[in-house]
């Protein structure tokens, strides 16, 4: 049995998260003695009949490096893996899409838009950090009882990050009460994950833990991540 992983971006191999990918899953794949297969999927592949392209995959990883070649692509493969059960991770920028998503197909928020292609948005769901990110590590809060608390085994964590956009905190209130919500903080309260209620798996992060893979190291959520596509396969 081969688990199947799309992995959805632009790949560059100057970026060391898309290096850094396919050597995390396989690292996962090992801890858990499984077979991983994963293909790279260019966005613009994915503006029409993303389902037909998507539905021989356990899993979707829409990786980090945006923006993308194709918007329209990448919140097609977010939208197939929610709304068909299809296990996902989001990092970095594919975090910052499945808010997007999120808010223009459920929330009916059409004017959701990141502030670094659209910088007069109406609405920039996606906006600058205050303090751009680029390969740092910072403190995280995990919500307690979250998804992404039980798969890390705790309540606080350290990670890196490459970044100088994330969910713009002004508009963080848009997904109380909602079923994609808000996991993970930072120590000044700034948003820092997101995962979706009743789904198997969907989670997005603003920080990169595919880069454990860079010093030969098991990652929780990247475990759990490739475990949750297993179970679909079996």
């Amino acid at each position: 049995m081969t688990i199947r992983i799309a992995l959805v971006g632009d790949f560059n191999p100057a970026v060391v998260a898309h290096q850094a990918i396919p050597k995390a899953l396989q690292i996962a794949a090992d801890h858990i003695g499984a077979v991983i297969q994963c293909d790279w999927i260019a966005t613009p592949h994915l503006d029409h009949d993303a389902a037909h392209i998507l539905d021989v995959y356990d899993g979707v990883w829409c990786v980090p490096a945006s923006p993308y070649a194709s918007f329209d692509g990448a919140l097609n493969a977010i939208r197939y893996a929610r709304e068909h059960d299809v296990v996902f991770l989001g990092t970095c920028g594919g975090y910052q899409h499945a808010v997007l998503e999120y808010a223009r197909t459920v929330l009916g928020l059409a004017d959701a838009a990141n502030a670094e292609t659209d910088p007069d948005a109406k609405l920039p769901l996606i906006a600058p950090l205050v303090c751009a990110l680029i390969d740092q590590d910072g403190g995280i809060k995990l919500a307690q009882n979250s998804l992404i608390e039980t798969h890390y085994g705790v309540s606080e964590i350290s990670e890196t990050y490459r970044c100088n956009y994330g969910l713009n905190p002004h508009y963080a209130g848009l997904l109380d009460g909602q079923d994609l919500t808000i996991s993970a903080w930072d120590g000044d309260g700034d948003p820092r994950a997101v995962e979706l209620h009743g789904h198997r798996f969907f989670i997005g992060t603003a920080f990169q833990p595919e880069r454990s893979a860079l010093r030969d190291e098991t990652h929780p959520l990247i475990t759990a991540f490739v475990r949750a596509a297993s179970e679909l396969r079996a």
